[in-house]
C-alpha cells in the first residue's frame, strides 16, 4: 500500500469527435501491467461525439415548466429529461436516473469544458467504456490495466463535489470484507468498500476542476482485492429513493 503512486496526464489536446484518447495516453505515460487509469467521462464523451447543439433541442412542454421551475435553459433540461431514465427530484434542481443505474443531479449532463450552446452527455454504456479503452490500451502496449470512468457528483448531507466512478473493468467495484475478522477478532457482517468510488475520488482531486487540463490520471502498484460490482441499490433496498419519491409522485 505505501508504494501507490499516481501520475496525472498532462499535455493532451482539447479532445475533439473520433480521437483515440488510449491511443494518445499511451504516448504521454508508461503503462504498466497491475495499472489503474482513471479516465474523465466527459473527455470520453467527446471523443465518442456524445454531444449536442442546444440550437438543436426543442424542449417538450414537460421542459419548459421545469425549466421555469428551476431558472434553467428548457433546452438543457430537455436534454436532461432525454438522458434520463426516471426523474426523481424535480426541485430545486432535476434528480434522475441514468438507464445504466446512476443516479445524479441533472443526469450528468454538462455545459462545462465545452463549447458555448452545447451540452456534454455521460457516455450511454459506462462500463462497455471502460473494457474498450482497457482492450484498446491492452492492444496498443500488450499490458493489461484496469479502467474506471469517472464523473463529478455532489454528496447528500455535504457540501462539495467528489468523484466517483460510473464505469469500470479489470476488477470488481466493491471490496468485500465480510466474513473477516478485525483487529479485535469480531467478525465483520457489513463492511463493503467502494472502491472504485476511492479511486475515482483521488483522481479527480489529481483531475481538478475548472482549467486545470488533466482529463487522466494512472495509479501504479495499486494492491489486488476480491468483491463484487454490486455498487448500486436495488430500488427495494434505497431508502433515499423512497423517500424522494414519497415527496415527488412524478
Amino acid at each position: 500500500m505505501e508504494n501507490i503512486a499516481v501520475t496525472g496526464i498532462r499535455g493532451l489536446p482539447l479532445i475533439k469527435s473520433g480521437d483515440n484518447i488510449p491511443a494518445m495516453i499511451c504516448e504521454k505515460v508508461e503503462i504498466h501491467n497491475g495499472d489503474i487509469l482513471s479516465l474523465a467521462s466527459t473527455i470520453y464523451s467527446k471523443a465518442k461525439g456524445y454531444t449536442k447543439s442546444l440550437s438543436e433541442i426543442t424542449p417538450s412542454p414537460q421542459a419548459v415548466r421545469l425549466g421555469k421551475l428551476n431558472g434553467e435553459d428548457p433546452r438543457f433540461v430537455q436534454a436532461v429529461l432525454d438522458a434520463s431514465k426516471e426523474i426523481l427530484m424535480e426541485h430545486p434542481f432535476i434528480l434522475s436516473e441514468l438507464p445504466f443505474g446512476h443516479i445524479g443531479v441533472r443526469a450528468g449532463v454538462d455545459q462545462s469544458n465545452i463549447d458555448d450552446g452545447h451540452v456534454i452527455f455521460l457516455p450511454p454504456d459506462p462500463m462497455q467504456a471502460a473494457a474498450e479503452v482497457r482492450e484498446e490500451i491492452k492492444r496498443i502496449t500488450g499490458k493489461t490495466i484496469g479502467v474506471i470512468i469517472t464523473d463529478t457528483c455532489g454528496r447528500s448531507f455535504r457540501r462539495g463535489q467528489t468523484g466517483h466512478a460510473i464505469g469500470w473493468s479489470g476488477f470488481t467495484a466493491i471490496r468485500d470484507f465480510r466474513g473477516d475478522t478485525d483487529l479485535f477478532g469480531h467478525k465483520l457482517k457489513i463492511t463493503e468498500e467502494a472502491v472504485v468510488d476511492e479511486i475515482a475520488g483521488f483522481a479527480n482531486f489529481v483531475m481538478g476542476e475548472s482549467n486545470n487540463g488533466v482529463p487522466a490520471v494512472i495509479f501504479h502498484n495499486c494492491p489486488s482485492w476480491t468483491g463484487h460490482d454490486e455498487i448500486y441499490f436495488s430500488k427495494s433496498e434505497d431508502i433515499t429513493r423512497k423517500l424522494l419519491k414519497g415527496h415527488n409522485p412524478s
